[in-house]
């Protein structure tokens, strides 16, 4: 039997107990993004099929973020947040790479997102992979030194967190950073009081990454994928199912590490309703005894970054949004309205404060032009 009215509760019987749900939902975190990639759809193929997660790397993704500008940076944005959105995602933990437009580059996500009404922590994915002469290495020496490039994106996360952004120091991952890398970006880390965002054994090429990382990490990191993570490494762990399978990386099983697991998407928009959905399919795979309620867990876990999120009010088309039993068997469920700060951002499926229309014209322009850069 259902409900069709607003702020609908009804009660149903689980196991024994009497458990109270509605059509609402606080708002969600995605606690792993990569707002830059809402432009990737329908690019170009590239030159060689990839067989492999590095060549994935090499032939996709380094280089569609060498090829943005500041305009394609700032509607990728506006376009990943009103998604997300529109998708009852309230707040986003983003993780930027540009290497030809670093300096302002966060800022430019800040206000994209700030002016769709979505909370937004972001950063630079510091990296040593382009060398000083420009050229690109998909793998970099630990004693090798620190490279320019790495310097100017240290330098936009200082400089982002001291003007008051809410950020974190991003690096892309041990195996194209040096030592040297590492350890500075740890060190400005803890000058600015906040974690590190970096992404930890998502392939077996950088399998090895706790060892290197283990010295530095402290619980205020978040650590991103952690599939060929061997041992334990201080930190949140990031789960990306859905990435994790589009990359052939293998499955993180995250319910076999200590870690505090969260839920990100790694840049495959914010809908973290179907991710979660996803996720508890892959952990039901992994093992029959599991239930919706550990991937529910893992979502309330990015509160701890974005506890002001957890009081933002999501209305929904579907009045037992809150059981994770319900949920996790009903795919097809809808926002119609958002509240953040006490101001409704999104009502009737349609955000307030921005022009949906215009923001998919305009990212669609940079998109076409992303795609002949990429030709």
């Amino acid at each position: 039997m259902a409900y069709n009215i607003a702020d609908a509760e009804v009660c149903f019987r689980r196991h024994g107990r009497i458990i109270a749900v509605s059509n609402t939902t606080p708002g969600f975190v995605c606690a792993h993004h990569h707002l830059y990639s809402s432009l990737a759809r329908g690019m170009p193929a590239p030159p060689l099929a990839p067989t492999k997660f590095i060549e994935v790397l090499q032939q996709v993704w380094w280089r569609l973020d060498a090829a943005l500008d500041a305009d394609m940076i700032y509607w990728s944005a506006a376009l990943g947040a009103v998604e997300a959105l529109m998708n009852g995602t309230t707040a986003i933990i983003d993780h930027h790479e540009s290497p030809n437009m670093i300096e302002g580059s966060l800022s430019l996500i800040d206000k994209a997102c700030s002016e769709v009404g979505v909370r937004v922590n972001t950063c630079y994915g510091i990296t040593d992979r382009w060398d000083n002469n420009g050229q690109l290495h998909s793998k970099v020496s630990p004693l090798s030194k620190m490279t320019d490039a790495a310097q100017r994106g240290l330098a936009e996360c200082k400089r982002f967190i001291s003007e008051g952004g809410r950020g974190m120091i991003g690096v892309h991952a041990a195996f194209t950073c040096s030592d040297e890398t590492l350890n500075a970006a740890a060190q400005l880390a803890m000058q600015l009081d906040v974690g590190v965002h970096i992404h930890v054994a998502e392939g077996i090429d950088d399998a090895h990454a706790a060892a290197r990382l283990s010295a530095l990490a402290t619980d205020d990191w978040l650590l991103v994928h952690g599939v060929h993570l061997d041992t334990p490494l201080r930190g949140r762990l990031v789960h990306n199912p859905r990435s994790n399978m589009n990359n052939h990386v293998g499955y993180g099983a995250p319910t076999s590490k200590p870690n505090t697991v969260l839920l990100g998407t790694d840049g495959i928009g914010a809908d973290m309703l179907e991710e979660s959905r996803l996720a508890y399919a892959r952990l039901r795979e992994f093992n029959i005894a599991e239930t919706p309620d550990t991937v529910s867990q893992w979502l309330k876990n990015a509160y701890q970054i974005f506890p002001e999120a957890e009081n933002d009010v999501v209305t929904w088309n579907y009045d037992q949004v809150q059981s994770p039993w319900h949920v996790a068997f009903t795919p097809g469920t809808r926002v119609t309205d958002v509240i953040i700060d006490g101001k409704v951002v999104l009502k009737d499926g349609l955000p307030t404060q921005v022009d949906l229309d215009e923001i998919r014209a305009k990212a669609h322009e940079q998109a076409i032009r992303l795609f002949e850069r990429l030709q």
